[in-house]
């Protein structure tokens, strides 16, 4: 079903496919990589896929170097390629026989080993583009912000027939990334650990990471919390979102804030199941956030995404830079919000081009003189992105 809606991240891959020989798609693993890979070669007549998971399709590549050769050109797709990570070498020999854009679509879940492959052997010869789970402007079309916020962007998830379905389907990903994708990256860490720490990251969405605190509750070193918590941001599962650094007067928070990107698997963890759940849990506020953060990183990007918070607790929960250029963002869930005296201070302190508060509105209006209040899918379709 999911096949039907546009993702954003297609036109960067066609583009990336005509600029460099090798593209390399990266999402967490159900996110749609396959999915939209067959959508776009189904428009071509010169591209082959192979599933490296399948083993009919693992025996064609027994003697890689002829494969390659027969298919020269042609655009050969690879998909789950981080299950054969010695094939960055031989690419790298391929590529530098024929160096012609788009010759090669690599799908794969991100891990720190498959980034470092790719880098090492490729540099230079590979685009990488990153496909999150839906995105709110991709389909606002076919269902509400809403169920988005409460279910999270995973198609299997977010398009279930019932929220029942839709919670099952979460709690078996979890499960399954906690039990193989996770053990398969060779943490050292074991299972029920593993999964304690996933629901202390659940609890501290929102929270600036205090990362002594978390690995005395783990009874682990700071420094084992912080490779743990970089092998979660690698995955796309996790997202530290590092302080703003500004010439202010005041003093200003130096840690990362930390929120798990997508908002179904957090409900998940927190134990919410329904919508109603969701607005009375104490925590909504933060899942709001988390939510609503994401869905303006993915629409900027190639903007470089901070929060600003003061000593004395005025904060920007979003500053998105890009050159000289800044974007200021508050999030609220009300539907009658009020700009906060912090905000317009900071505001007025870092003079950015655009300064917003976005809520649950039916419809956008100025609160204050150049800080408009609006929905979040307005946010992230507004002109000049």
């Amino acid at each position: 079903m999911h096949g039907y809606f546009s993702r954003d991240a297609g036109a960067v891959l066609v583009k990336a496919l005509a600029r460099a020989p090798a593209g390399l798609l990266l999402g967490p693993r159900q996110c749609g990589k396959s999915t939209l890979a067959k959508q776009l070669l189904a428009q071509r007549s010169d591209a082959v896929i192979l599933d490296l998971q399948d083993r009919a399709d693992r025996a064609r590549l027994q003697e890689p170097e002829l494969f390659f050769e027969a298919h020269r050109h042609q655009l050969v797709c690879l998909d789950e390629i981080q299950l054969l990570p010695e094939f960055f070498s031989l690419l790298r020999a391929e590529i530098d026989r024929d160096r012609r854009p788009g010759r090669f679509l690599l799908l794969g879940s991100a891990s720190g080993p498959l980034l470092r492959q790719s880098h090492e052997s490729l540099a230079g010869r590979i685009a990488q583009v990153e496909l999150t789970p839906f995105l709110l402007k991709e389909v606002a079309q076919a269902t509400s912000w809403q169920q988005l916020w409460l279910r999270g962007g995973f198609p299997e998830s977010l398009l279930a027939a019932a929220d029942e379905d839709s919670l099952d389907w979460r709690e078996d990903f979890i499960r399954t990334f906690l039990g193989r994708d996770i053990a398969s990256l060779e943490l050292g860490l074991p299972l029920p650990l593993m999964e304690r720490l996933w629901r202390l990251l659940a609890h501290s969405q929102g929270q600036t990471l205090n990362a002594s605190r978390l690995a005395g509750l783990l009874d682990l070193r700071s420094t084992r919390l912080k490779q743990l918590l970089a092998v979660l941001e690698q995955t796309f599962m996790l997202r530290l979102l590092p302080p703003l650094e500004a010439n202010l007067s005041k003093r200003l928070v130096r840690s990362p804030k930390l929120y798990l990107r997508d908002s179904g698997l957090l409900h998940n963890l927190l134990g919410i199941e329904t919508y109603d759940d969701l607005l009375a849990h104490p925590q909504a506020g933060e899942s709001w956030e988390g939510f609503v953060i994401e869905q303006l990183i993915a629409a900027h990007p190639r903007w470089r995404p901070h929060f600003l918070r003061t000593s004395n607790g005025a904060e920007l929960d979003l500053v998105l830079e890009r050159g000289q250029q800044r974007r200021v963002y508050e999030i609220k869930l009300s539907k009658a919000p009020r700009v906060s005296r912090g905000f317009h201070e900071l505001v007025g302190q870092l003079q950015p081009e655009r300064a917003e508060l976005i809520a649950p509105v039916d419809q956008a209006f100025e609160a204050r003189p150049g800080i408009w209040v609006r929905p979040p899918l307005q946010a992230c379709t507004t002109d000049d992105i």
